[in-house]
């Protein structure tokens, strides 16, 4: 029997945490990765060298990798001075020099890839460098996908610049051959629906005969998602894409302790609420479960426990 090919689409702590979980099982992987982000070492290497932003991609490829500890944790070393130095990740620098070898930000992936024993494929949504803009409810435009978050307004759209954003068409045929197709988890306006907006990624999905499932989120995150609901998780993705992408929304039922309701409270954020309802109404199936648990006071996705369910899906 031929393992299933399951395409995850997102970016940000999120997918590399399902990665690390998918990849223990017999599955063809491969990861379309966001790259809108334009903060940090990521953000100086895309305006200093005019590539694409590194950060997610490395955080993905060290994910999937199947290496010795001392090679990832190489691979995630940030240097904490050193004239032009401090801030940057080994990583990301080994992805701009590969680039630069290359002259190619995906071909630099393919190699590095290698290099790392990754299980599975990496493309970036695109192979060029984007940036994310925001159109805010008072019709104010936030540019940066660092900035977005920070502006203290509500969200009424995201979009893209330049307008001659390409994808990349490994990622395309990925999406066409893929059995299973996930968004998420990860932060909606700046991880998720970035690559949906890649012309021609949307349309894929949309043909492509794969099973397709979202991930929401278990909590809000503020500054993007303050107050949302499951349904206007979904939603989002529908009126930024014109379609109706998912078919299944994997939702969280586990109760969480009041401690760590009480620290998630510090940086404004809440339980997303289940709204059933309105979820089947935008057509949707719902998979409920304990599908989140508690590492080092952080409250994130069993990636074991998702991988699961997304088989199951099959």
């Amino acid at each position: 029997m031929e393992k299933p090919n399951i395409v995850v689409i997102g970016g940000g702590t999120g997918l590399s945490v399902l990665l690390r979980g998918l990849k223990t099982f017999p599955v063809n992987i491969s990861a379309i990765v966001t790259v809108a982000d334009d903060g940090g070492s990521s953000g100086r290497l895309r305006k200093e060298l005019d590539i694409p932003p590194p950060g997610d991609v490395r955080n993905v490829l060290v994910a999937l990798a199947e290496v010795e500890p001392m090679i990832e944790q190489m691979f995630q070393h940030r240097f904490e001075n050193g004239n032009g130095l401090t801030g940057h990740s080994l990583g990301n620098l080994l992805l701009a020099g590969m680039t630069s070898i290359t002259g190619d930000f995906a071909r630099g992936i393919s190699e590095l890839s290698t290099v790392l024993n990754v299980k599975g494929n990496v493309f970036p949504a695109s192979n060029q460098s984007i940036e994310l803009h925001a159109e805010m409810t008072d019709g104010t435009i936030i540019s940066g996908e660092s900035n977005i978050p920070n502006s203290g307004k509500r969200i009424r759209r995201v979009y893209l610049s330049p307008d001659t954003v390409h994808p990349l068409e490994q990622s395309l045929d990925a999406i066409r051959e893929a059995d299973v197709i996930v968004f998420g988890p990860g932060s909606l306006y700046t991880s998720v629906i970035p690559n949906l907006l890649v012309p021609g990624i949307a349309e894929a999905v949309e043909e492509a005969r794969a099973r397709k499932v979202y991930i929401c989120n278990g909590m809000t995150q503020a500054g993007e998602t303050d107050y949302f609901t499951v349904a206007d998780h979904v939603e989002a993705i529908q009126k930024h894409t014109g379609r109706s992408l998912i078919e299944t929304v994997l939702v969280n039922n586990t109760e969480i302790p009041s401690e760590i309701l009480a620290n998630y409270k510090e940086e404004s954020a809440y339980p997303v609420v289940f709204d059933e309802a309105r979820v089947k109404g935008l057509g949707c199936r719902v998979v409920q479960d304990a599908f989140m648990h508690y590492r080092d006071d952080l409250f994130r996705h069993d990636a074991v426990k998702v991988s699961q369910s997304l088989l199951a899906q099959m």
